[in-house]
């Protein structure tokens, strides 16, 4: 909101030794519209400070019968809601890394990856194969335990709510999927929380997002592996640590976020296509 700069006029009569006769028409006539005035200025000075946007100068006026005068000091005075708005109303700092992966991948007739896909449970096993730090809640979400991470003075344990979700015939598909791509595999994350901290500092604002998307691709003369994935956080630090440096705030966020996204990179790379082949050998069939 804007801020609004009020301004009062102040009256003052200087005596004169042609001033009318206190006690006459005129005189009493002119002090009653000087009464009058000064209510007015009272009356916008407190609508003013009433008002919930940023005061500048609200000076702290005196009255006299016959003038009205500013004091030569002046009393400055805040209006609460805007302390409390510059307080809450902190910028966020926001950080994305991206990364993506682009592996040749061997099918069978009898098990495609489409086929392999469509095993959700199985997929999360293959990237997040410590039983101890996840949980099924339904058909497409799991709950993850993530390992701590060192950011700034403070150690983290992550828990958030990932979601897998299969899609094909080009309906739905995130924008950079091509259309003819037999069948996507979709995560993100829906829920999320920082366990491990005291109180005074948790951060006043912390949003945690993760999108991601893997699929066969076999518009070439070979098959291959295609995967985006990215992560983003935003978050306004805890007053202890506001005065970190934005270089240094930057250089750490996103370290720490592209640690996460190559260690995602690692297991689908890694894990997820060892478990393919084991799911190959499962169903034996000539290769393509």
């Amino acid at each position: 909101m804007r801020a609004i700069k009020t301004h009062v006029r102040f009256a003052y009569l200087s005596p004169s030794s042609t001033s009318p006769d206190p006690g006459s028409p005129f005189a009493r006539q002119k002090i009653r519209e000087e009464e009058e005035e000064g209510k007015m200025a009272i009356s916008e000075l407190g609508g003013a400070y009433l008002a919930s946007c940023r005061q500048w100068l609200l000076p702290c006026l005196t009255s006299r019968r016959s003038k009205w005068v500013c004091p030569k000091r002046r009393r400055f005075l805040r209006c609460p809601a805007a302390s409390h708005r510059e307080t809450a109303g902190k910028e966020a700092s926001t950080y994305t890394s991206r990364i993506s992966t682009d592996v040749p991948l061997y099918e069978s007739h009898g098990a495609s990856f489409d086929q392999y896909l469509e095993d959700k449970p199985r997929v999360f096993q293959a990237i997040f194969p410590d039983k101890r730090r996840s949980q099924q809640l339904n058909e497409e979400e799991w709950r993850i335990q993530m390992l701590p991470i060192q950011f700034l003075l403070l150690t983290v344990w992550p828990v958030v709510d990932m979601r897998f979700r299969c899609k094909s015939r080009g309906r739905d598909y995130p924008p950079q999927i091509p259309q003819d791509i037999s069948k996507v595999l979709e995560l993100d994350i829906t829920r999320w929380e920082l366990q491990g901290l005291d109180s005074i500092l948790k951060p006043s604002h912390f949003v945690l997002g993760v999108k991601g998307a893997l699929y066969p691709d076999r518009r070439g003369t070979r098959s291959r592996l295609k995967g985006q994935l990215e992560m983003s956080i935003s978050f306004v630090l805890p007053p202890m640590l506001a005065l970190v440096p934005a270089d240094v705030l930057q250089s750490v966020a996103e370290s720490v976020l592209t640690r996460l996204v190559e260690n995602m990179k690692h297991k689908v790379n890694g894990s997820l296509l060892a478990d393919y082949s084991k799911f190959k050998r499962e169903h034996p069939r000539q290769l393509v």
